[in-house]
């Protein structure tokens, strides 16, 4: 009898285990669109439902020149130069807090017919009435009124209520970007425009990619609420170096950008860094994030957070959008044309880099650690489902842009010979080979000869495709802007020197 009574209730225990199992496999199946994925016979179906780092929705099978994951990534380093006057370095940047303001910016239109319409990607808000000439004439021969049509007679005109999107807009409100439009995200039939918009906070670790950084400012600076910018008195290698952008943010380089602009002092290297140089590039992201999100004021949980490397530069429409419209899941990633020592060395296939989640997520699964969000490690976070409990969100992670759609750019060793000297030496130990320990390969005509020809410090060259200036993502719209300034980086300085001899 009394094991009757066990069985009974081992029995009961697994089906009431079995039944909260089916209910969460109905929730998460609500985030995607069922029919589209058996459409496409994707072998992600079932697996995606299983906390893996697949997907739900149907991705392309992996072929050369695809994406690539960055889970450890290229990290740039600084210059060693002048230190700051005595004058200077008294004031504390590094302690100072930051208010986020409220973005009062009005970004929609509610048209009479009641229609909300995104403004910048509209393009026009209601329908013009058709008047045909006889009419117009009749009318103005005999004295009397244009006859109306047939239609509208006994009723007033009616208003246009959908909105009519410029091209590189869609939605019903003409405010979803093409790289969201054509990204994996399950959700797109679910976004909506939000009443009062997220503030953007944009993280980075920088050494010396200052003319990125000022890219950068000018690309999103818009959009960006705050610029968390971290800057070291150690290289990556564990050597002194001075606070250059520092020096800069004081002698008013970037005084058009600095009331947005938090800067993060890292004044100690991490113990085993030199022995290991990914701790010392995972710790200058986790001390990064804690240190800037712990001096922001006015901070919300739907508040969006994106950390970046310096040679990362997000499009500005997809953060725009984030920003803007409610309905996405999270993480986030974007998919970066991949670019290397300018733009005019075109690498095949995307960069995808995983940057990107709420505030509210990135304290209670991320434990405000930005090296794990870089990491993709959500579903490993003890904290992933409480989060998703008590939001009632369904974790899943997406990318904007497309293999085809590029969503930012990712321009690696993007320097002068120069500046790619000082990246050579500061590099962490942890790269190998550490180039920078081979005196040949800090020799700044072979670097130009690298730059010329799109080689690697290992003596190999790639076949790369041709990249045309006037292609829609070539490069950040400023440096277009600004050519003769960025020259370097938007066309090849010595392939010119050498078709002009």
């Amino acid at each position: 009898m009394k094991m009757r009574r066990h069985k009974l209730f081992l029995t009961l225990c697994m089906a009431g285990l079995c039944l909260i199992s089916f209910l969460h496999f109905l929730k998460a199946l609500s985030y995607v669109t069922f029919p589209r994925e058996l459409a496409s016979l994707s072998p992600n179906l079932v697996s995606s439902f299983f906390w893996n780092n697949a997907p739900v929705t149907p991705q392309v099978s992996p072929e050369p020149g695809g994406p690539e994951f960055l889970r450890t990534p290229l990290y740039s380093h600084s210059p060693l130069l002048q230190p700051l006057s005595p004058s200077r370095a008294s004031e504390e940047l590094h302690r100072a807090e930051f208010v986020l303001p409220e973005d009062t910016a009005e970004y929609f239109v509610r048209t009479k017919a009641g229609g909300v319409c995104f403004k910048p990607g509209t393009k026009m808000l209601e329908k013009p009435p058709v008047v045909r000439p006889e009419e117009r004439s009749d009318g103005a021969a005999s004295g009397r009124p244009a006859r109306k049509p047939l239609s509208a007679s006994g009723t007033k005109r009616r208003k246009w209520v959908e909105c009519v999107c410029l091209p590189g807009w869609h939605g019903p409100s003409c405010g979803v970007p093409t790289v969201v439009q054509y990204s994996n995200l399950p959700t797109k039939d679910r976004l909506a425009p939000r009443e009062t918009p997220r503030r953007v906070i944009n993280a980075i670790n920088v050494n010396h990619e200052f003319d990125l950084l000022d890219v950068r400012f000018h690309e999103l600076g818009d959009v960006v609420d705050t610029f968390v910018v971290c800057e070291s008195n150690f290289t990556a290698y564990g050597e002194p170096r001075p606070l250059k952008f520092r020096e800069m943010l004081l002698n008013g380089s970037f005084d058009y950008i600095r009331h947005k602009v938090l800067y993060v002092f890292l004044d100690h290297f991490p113990l085993g860094g030199r022995q290991d140089g990914w701790i010392a590039d995972d710790y200058l992201r986790t001390f990064l994030t804690r240190d800037g999100i712990s001096r922001l004021r006015n901070l919300r949980p739907d508040d969006v957070f994106i950390i970046d490397d310096a040679d990362e530069i997000p499009a500005r429409d997809g953060v725009l959008f984030l920003k803007l419209y409610d309905g996405w899941t999270e993480p986030f990633a974007f998919h970066m044309r991949k670019s290397l020592y300018g733009f005019f060395w075109k690498q095949p296939g995307t960069l995808e880099v995983v940057s990107g989640c709420t505030v509210g997520m990135l304290q209670a699964v991320y434990a405000s650690d930005g090296i794990r969000l870089r990491r993709r490690e959500y579903y490993t976070m003890p904290g992933f489902r409480q989060y998703e409990n008590s939001t009632g969100h369904i974790l899943v992670q997406w990318s904007l842009g497309s293999p085809l759609h590029f969503a930012g750019w990712h321009c690696s060793w993007c320097f002068t010979p120069e500046g790619i000297y000082f990246k050579l030496v500061s590099a962490q130990n942890g790269d190998f080979p550490r180039w920078g320990d081979y005196e040949d390969k800090r020799d700044l005509n072979y670097i130009r000869e690298l730059i010329r020809t799109g080689g690697w410090f290992d003596g190999t060259t790639q076949e790369y495709p041709p990249a045309d200036p006037k292609e829609q993502m070539y490069a950040p719209k400023y440096l277009l802007k600004h050519y003769e300034r960025f020259h370097y980086l938007l066309e090849n300085p010595y392939r010119r020197a050498e078709v002009a001899g």
